[in-house]
């Protein structure tokens, strides 16, 4: 019922520009119509992460499938075959909201996969993504995220409930196309290597303060019960049909 009325009061464009209505009355200060600009705003973006928010896991796991290989078709722009070959895990976070109202915001769930001790993929993890940035803005976008994890101390933190981005372990932006090397002591040394694709362009990714965690409601709508990331990606777990 609040949402409906404060609806009939703002102006959302396709484009998550936020118009207060021109005839409030404003006291001295400025507080009331301030107020509604911060609500508009946060109707604005509650609105645009519901998707996110209601996907089923089954269409979660084919919109990660489907990103992959789309991003992967093309050599020349895409994740290294070398680094993807060598990673001991992969994180892929399809269309992550970026929604920034005064503060802004970042919200996205997707599924991470590790090499087994047979050397194939586990079943995948399901993980969310949350971090924020600060600054007067109005807007919102969406964003595919894809992440490699590189060496042993990274999938420790990935298998944990949360982490943080280069708080807790070391990320970088990944380079992109068949020839591009990983060579700089920033890359060799990263436990994380990070891309994101937004409106067809694939390019390398700084995800610091970016929260990972381990999504424990998607779990069990995708396996029918609770679990853990270590124990689903230990090579036990039944691959779900959809991935």
């Amino acid at each position: 019922m609040f949402r409906s009325k404060l609806a009939a009061y703002c102006v959302i464009e396709p484009s998550f520009r936020i118009t207060p209505p021109a005839n409030i009355e404003v006291n001295e200060g400025g507080e009331q119509s301030m107020r509604l600009i911060h609500l508009c705003a946060l109707l604005a973006v509650t609105g645009a992460l519901l998707p996110a928010q209601e996907e089923t896991p089954d269409r979660r796991l084919r919109h990660v499938t489907d990103t992959l290989h789309e991003i992967m078709a093309t050599p020349d722009k895409a994740i290294p075959r070398g680094l993807l070959n060598r990673a001991e895990c992969i994180a892929i976070v399809p269309e992550m909201k970026k929604a920034a109202f005064v503060v802004g915001g970042e919200y996205g769930r997707g599924y991470a996969m590790c090499r087994t001790a047979e050397g194939r993929w586990s079943a995948p993890a399901p993980i969310r993504l949350a971090g924020g940035s600060f600054g007067i803005q109005l807007g919102a976008d969406s964003t595919d995220i894809v992440f490699l994890v590189m060496n042993d101390d990274g999938m420790q933190h990935l298998l944990s409930d949360k982490f943080k981005m280069s708080a807790d372990a070391s990320a970088a932006a990944g380079p992109v196309g068949r020839d591009a090397a990983a060579n700089t002591d920033v890359l060799m040394h990263a436990e994380i290597l990070s891309w994101s694709r937004a409106r067809g362009l694939f390019a390398g990714a700084a995800l610091d303060g970016t929260v990972v965690e381990h999504d424990g409601d998607e779990t069990e709508k995708l396996y029918g019960h609770p679990m853990n990331s270590r124990e689903i990606v230990d090579g036990r777990t039944r691959v779900p049909e959809a991935a």
